[in-house]
């Protein structure tokens, strides 16, 4: 018997699979929490892998969660499904006291290896599937099923519902069908016969998933991006990014076919490196077609030269950053926000970039579609800005809204019949409105008329080459009075208030939103209001300046180390950087509700407490 009472939880658990990578764990993993949501129950599962491609350690995590919190728990896990040898230690080591040790128990462990206040369940998977199967890729697939199986009856879950996500995985399939759901069986049987099912943790159906769909961000941007009218996509394949291009590739074979000839309406095309890539769509942009990039934090680095180029020849695009640790190489399959400044920023001189900041993936399919039109209107280079989180996980979010009427906003564009209208003057970087934004034509437009030389260069209204400092400088102001113009067309941020006034406010964005929704339940649970605002734009509304001025402090919740969004807020705004409180995190894990609740209350209780010479007089 344990030293410490079972864990006791019905919706309510985090279980945490231990697999090597290349084992072919991940399908079954996924099922599982797949078939936690076809009991109506959230799940918020999470894939952490090594950058290798098969042989090291590889984790998957689910949070079971009724309340709906979609973000990563943190702490320890409630059940531990310890399927690899090389990293037992430290997988029994991150169990709750009370918490449950599932492994294969074929092979005798010394109890040395074992926790006094954990609960030990040993199923023989190995001996299973050697009785039954001879081929050995089937002995490994199968035995990951059977494992899910046994997770079934142990934690009360509805067999026939697993069954038939099965089916639908393995539709017109029916040898692999009628095997899998076997294996389910061999294992789910031998628990109830051997083992005290149901444990402590359970899965009781329930109906609070609604109409919530469950995607990766990384599918949902591509499909945004077919959505917003890309017809080119130019790449380089680079983790955490590369299934953006291979989902649009996906897409785009369903839905940019003609119907009746079967061609294609769209160019995929991966270059031989970042920077081709970027040039292919800064040329078919240049052209007129809609087009992009995918890759992480190295991309970047490479391309901002020709970021440049797009930002000074005001050439459109769309860049989908899907960030990762860095710097160098970092750790490609860990998630941060690090890539802030380097594409606020991208590029040599002065330049000045608009970043979309999406939470999950129904805003990462809604920030997609809208930053193509965003690029064509403000003619410049537009970065979605994910993270791995979002991108390569499964998240419960709203349903897309497609329109099949909506029509693109291609943005100043002067047609033929424009150009030969009486007194009609074209320059292309005059700006006629006011609003920083030129007209510019399309190649071809005009026998006579319209045409101009694009150039990296100095030049002066009319793209006519100079290198004098007034006419520069003309032109550099009228960029930013365009920048400044972009503030009403981005996403606005979304602000929340507290029950009561407060003093206090938090600023956080991206990935980070479901950690801190969850963490300010937690915060006033320790008598700590906050008013939050959730940025999702730069360059940043009026909104946050005043967010900020009606508060003594602000805390702002970035993954990570030097506070990026903070210095864009204190560079863009002046403001003093004294009262924005950084709460960082950036250890390459989602961040945690536990974490900034942590951090926000222990700061919080610190301005709480009155200085000794003050209480003493």
């Amino acid at each position: 018997m344990p030293d410490q009472s079972p864990i006791s939880s019905v919706n309510d658990f985090v279980v945490r699979f231990a697999n090597v990578n290349g084992s072919g764990s991940a399908s079954a993993n996924e099922l599982f929490a797949r078939s936690i949501l076809r009991h109506g129950v959230p799940v918020s599962p999470r894939n952490i892998f090594p950058s290798n491609i098969q042989g090291l350690p590889t984790w998957y995590e689910v949070r079971v969660t009724e309340a709906g919190h979609l973000g990563a728990r943190g702490g320890g896990v409630d059940m531990m499904v310890a399927m690899n040898p090389q990293t037992w230690d430290k997988d029994v080591a991150s169990i709750e006291p009370g918490g449950y040790l599932f492994y294969d128990s074929t092979k005798p462990m010394p109890t040395s290896k074992f926790r006094g206040d954990i609960n030990v369940i040993g199923v023989p998977l190995t001996a299973i599937t050697n009785s039954t199967y001879t081929d050995p890729r089937q002995r490994q697939l199968f035995k990951n099923i059977i494992y899910l199986g046994a997770l079934c009856a142990l934690l009360d879950m509805d067999a026939k519902l697993v069954e038939q996500l099965i089916g639908e995985q393995y539709k017109g399939k029916e040898k692999l069908l009628s095997s899998n759901v076997h294996a389910l069986h061999l294992g789910r049987d031998w628990a109830l016969q051997n083992l005290k099912c149901p444990i402590g943790l359970r899965v009781k159906k329930a109906d609070k998933v609604g109409d919530r769909i469950f995607m990766e961000g990384n599918s949902a941007a591509a499909l945004g991006a077919v959505y917003g009218g890309a017809t080119v996509c130019a790449w380089y394949p680079i983790t955490p990014s590369s299934s953006v291009a291979e989902a649009f590739t996906s897409h785009c074979k369903k839905l940019r076919h003609d119907p009746k000839t079967g061609k294609a309406k769209y160019a995929i095309v991966q270059g031989e490196d970042e920077l081709a890539s970027i040039g292919i769509v800064i040329g078919a942009s240049w052209n007129g077609a809609r087009a992009f990039t995918a890759t992480s934090g190295p991309g970047i680095s490479l391309m901002t030269e020709f970021i440049g180029l797009s930002y000074f020849a005001e050439i459109p695009g769309v860049i989908m950053n899907i960030q990762r640790a860095g710097p160098s190489t970092g750790m490609p399959t860990r998630t941060q926000q690090c890539d802030i400044i380097a594409c606020a920023y991208a590029s040599h001189g002065d330049t000045k970039h608009v970043l979309l900041f999406p939470e999950d993936p129904a805003e990462a399919f809604e920030f997609a579609g809208h930053s193509f039109d965003l690029a064509e209107r403000l003619q410049t280079m537009i970065f979605l800005m994910l993270d791995l989180d979002i991108g390569m996980n499964h998240r419960l979010c709203r349903p897309l809204k497609w329109d099949e009427n909506q029509q693109y906003d291609r943005g100043k564009v002067m047609t033929a019949e424009m150009l030969d209208e009486p007194g009609r003057d074209f320059g292309r970087y005059l700006d006629v409105d006011g609003d920083g934004i030129p007209y510019r034509t399309y190649p071809g437009t005009h026998p006579t008329k319209g045409s101009f030389f694009t150039r990296g260069t100095s030049r002066d209204r009319y793209a006519r080459y100079s290198e004098e400092g007034a006419v520069y400088a003309d032109n550099m102001q009228r960029l930013v009075r365009k920048f400044e113009t972009a503030q009403d067309m981005v996403p606005r941020p979304l602000q929340a208030n507290a029950a009561k006034p407060t003093k206090y406010g938090v600023l956080y964005f991206g990935s980070t939103s479901p950690a801190m929704d969850e963490a300010i339940g937690l915060l006033e649970a320790r008598g700590h209001l906050l008013d939050r605002m959730r940025i999702r734009a730069f360059p940043f509304h009026s909104s946050v300046a005043s967010f900020i001025a009606d508060h003594d402090f602000v805390y702002v919740v970035e993954q990570n180390r030097d506070g990026q969004l903070r210095q864009l807020i204190v560079n863009e705004n002046g403001i003093d950087p004294v009262r924005l409180v950084p709460i960082l995190h950036y250890d390459g894990t989602p961040i945690t509700a536990r974490f900034i609740a942590k951090a926000i209350g222990d700061h919080q209780d610190r301005l709480k407490v009155t200085p000794l010479r003050k209480a003493v007089s």
